[in-house]
């Protein structure tokens, strides 16, 4: 397995991307508290002088040799380095092992659980590779939470090593995920005079009942996504627009436990009529920042973050 610099995973937060030299005063400074190196398996405290430089000195190596691959995890935008999440290849056939750390100031903010489903999807895009495991010490719950948001399931107890020494850890594992039907969805941003974005509640009796999502449905045979919101607004809202105020914006793609949900996101500024609910849903105008208040189904989440950066 080998990423580069244009095949780098992108989130709806994050950029994975190989390490690079100049991310070592990064990772010294960001690897050398003990509370970041106490849980790893090889992370060395103290981290001395020039530990950074041959850390991805060898991971280079590793790279080209073909059996492991360390990505930096940076943040979209800013560009900051956040830690590093690596895969690498057992003696197993079509077996993984993953491992992570991130710098203390990142902690809590989700970002491990969105890089590890980003690498995860990289494991399993290679030919042969069947399941990924990782371990974690006992005490560690914040990790097993990340592994657990995953979806890593765990698979019982193990003699691992920490820090050199031997240890019992909790050994997480996942398989490569079954090929299940793509279910196509449009959605919209309605967007008001002073910016607002229109959201509805899902009623009572619905699937994910009491959660926030963009109005929208199933595109039907024969229907284009544009052809499928113009009904939903007037079935859902009982207002009328035209395919052409529908303006692209993006798209999420998420696995269910049924489906897997492809749901392109349009823009739409000009209607006629006011919205009012039609099917018993609560709706809400609220501003871009604000829309993270307001609990979302997983496949609406990262369409938040790519929402607030186009308006």
């Amino acid at each position: 397995m080998a990423a580069t610099a244009a095949d780098a995973l992108t989130t709806a937060r994050l950029v994975l991307r190989p390490l690079a030299p100049a991310d070592a005063p990064a990772v010294a400074a960001l690897a050398a508290p003990w509370e970041v190196a106490r849980f790893t398996q090889r992370l060395p405290h103290p981290y001395p002088d020039g530990a950074a430089e041959a850390f991805i000195a060898q991971v280079a190596a590793d790279r080209e040799a073909g059996h492991a691959e360390v990505l930096a995890i940076t943040r979209r935008g800013d560009g900051s380095f956040l830690g590093n999440i690596g895969l690498e290849q057992t003696e197993r056939p079509g077996e993984i092992e993953v491992g992570y750390w991130l710098g203390i100031p990142y902690w809590g903010q989700g970002y491990g659980a969105e890089a590890l489903k980003a690498a995860l999807r990289y494991a399993f895009s290679f030919d042969g590779v069947e399941m990924v495991f990782g371990e974690v010490h006992p005490d560690n719950v914040p990790s097993r939470r990340v592994l657990e948001k995953a979806g890593m399931q765990e698979a019982g107890r193990v003699q691992g090593r920490l820090r050199g020494q031997p240890v019992e850890t909790v050994r997480y594992e996942i398989r490569r995920p079954v090929v299940l039907p793509t279910l196509l969805v449009a959605a919209v941003a309605l967007i008001d005079a002073d910016g607002r974005v229109l959201i509805a509640e899902r009623p009572a009796g619905k699937p994910m009942a009491g959660l926030w999502e963009f109005p929208g449905g199933k595109v039907q045979a024969g229907e284009t996504p544009e052809q499928a919101l113009v009904r939903e607004l007037a079935e859902e809202l009982g207002i009328d627009t035209a395919e052409r105020c529908l303006a692209p914006l993006t798209f999420a793609s998420h696995r269910y436990e049924a489906f897997h949900l492809l749901m392109p996101l349009f823009a739409c500024r000009n209607w006629r009529g006011t919205p009012t609910p039609q099917e018993g849903q609560r709706l809400a105008w609220v501003w871009p920042n604000r829309l993270r208040d307001y609990p979302m189904p997983p496949a609406d989440e990262p369409l938040v973050a790519m929402l607030r950066d186009l308006l």
